[in-house]
């Protein structure tokens, strides 16, 4: 696939510690506006991984989907989602359910899955009055940048991904599967590669590996594609983990995560890995009507925290399978 270049979006601004910017200074509709640059926009998405555009004017879900449909090829349901969203149309969402003042670390969306979106689309309803960006990281730079020995475990043992489920704590069964149907969620885990084990108490307990480098369809660039870092227990506040293993033990987390091999994955690591993060993260306050389009392979993103109400949407497309891009342990 190919796109045209970057010079059919004259004003892109390229600033230290920013995602790329563009102004869209137009009277037509979101959509149409989208659908006159989409291979201009695709064509600076491969080249910069993300960029910010400024001045749609993006005001309700409806025009949210029907520029997500003017920009993907195809829309994808949300996967096994860790916590509960809003759908507001097939594979347009509200942002995850995550407490405000809390810190929502890099993470690639349903990077633990066979099948994830390759185009993300965050449009800003609502600014909030303080934070609440949504940041993001170069994840090639990220891979570069780690320890050489940590990336090379990775790519030989990918990564574990361990979820507990109950109706207290994280996504319901019902909301991760979309169906409390045992046969159904067993069928669905077997085809997805997912180990299972009903618990004694009636919950839900899995297993996932999956690989931590993927290389890009298009681009053929590597990354650190995974969530680590971000589904760990040692990204929980220390009182709530804490609550939580006395509440339901080490291994009854809601989601945590180990090496490959099935080794648990130490604070100092995840440390690191966040660390990384941090070095590349590059943020751009909210203005509401903004537009954010990231390279979900590419490009990491995160939450940051903040104060007031904040609405922003999410629209999953382009899918693409593991098996195209893995280049690791899976």
């Amino acid at each position: 696939m190919s796109y045209t270049s970057q010079a059919t979006l004259p004003g892109l601004e390229l600033a230290p510690g920013a995602p790329p910017l563009l102004h869209a200074k137009s009277d037509l509709h979101p959509a149409n506006w989208v659908a006159a640059h989409r291979d201009a926009l695709h064509a600076v998405l491969l080249e910069h991984g993300c960029v910010l555009v400024r001045g749609l004017g993006l005001a309700d879900p409806d025009a949210t989907e029907a520029v997500a449909r003017r920009l993907a090829d195809r829309l994808m349901s949300d996967r096994e989602p860790f916590a509960p969203r809003r759908g507001y149309a097939d594979g347009v969402y509200s942002s995850t359910k995550w407490p405000p003042n809390q810190q929502m670390c890099m993470h690639h969306e349903v990077s633990y899955g066979l099948e994830f979106p390759g185009l993300l689309l965050f449009a800003c309803l609502e600014a909030p009055e303080s934070g609440g960006a949504t940041a993001v990281a170069d994840a090639s730079a990220v891979l570069r940048d780690l320890p050489a020995a940590l990336v090379e475990r990775f790519e030989r043992e990918g990564w574990l991904l361990t979820r507990s489920y109950n109706d207290e704590i994280g996504a319901s069964v019902q909301e991760a599967f979309g169906t409390d149907d045992r046969g159904a969620i067993e069928r669905y885990c077997r085809a997805q590669g997912i180990e299972f084990a009903w618990q004694g108490d009636g919950s839900l307990r899995t297993r996932q590996r999956r690989g931590a480098v993927l290389r890009h369809p298009v681009s053929g660039r590597r990354s650190w594609f995974n969530q680590i870092a971000f589904l760990s227990e040692w990204t929980m506040e220390p009182e709530v983990r804490e609550y939580l293993v006395d509440e339901y033990g080490s291994d009854g987390l809601p989601f945590n995560t180990r090496f490959g091999d099935g080794d648990p994955i130490g604070e100092d690591v995840v440390r690191e890995i966040n660390e990384v993060y941090a070095a590349h993260t590059v943020r751009e306050p909210w203005r509401s009507g903004d537009l954010l389009l990231v390279d979900n392979l590419r490009t990491a993103h995160g939450r940051e925290p903040f104060d007031g109400p904040r609405e922003v949407l999410v629209a999953f497309g382009n899918p693409v399978g593991r098996a195209e891009c893995e280049v690791s342990a899976g």
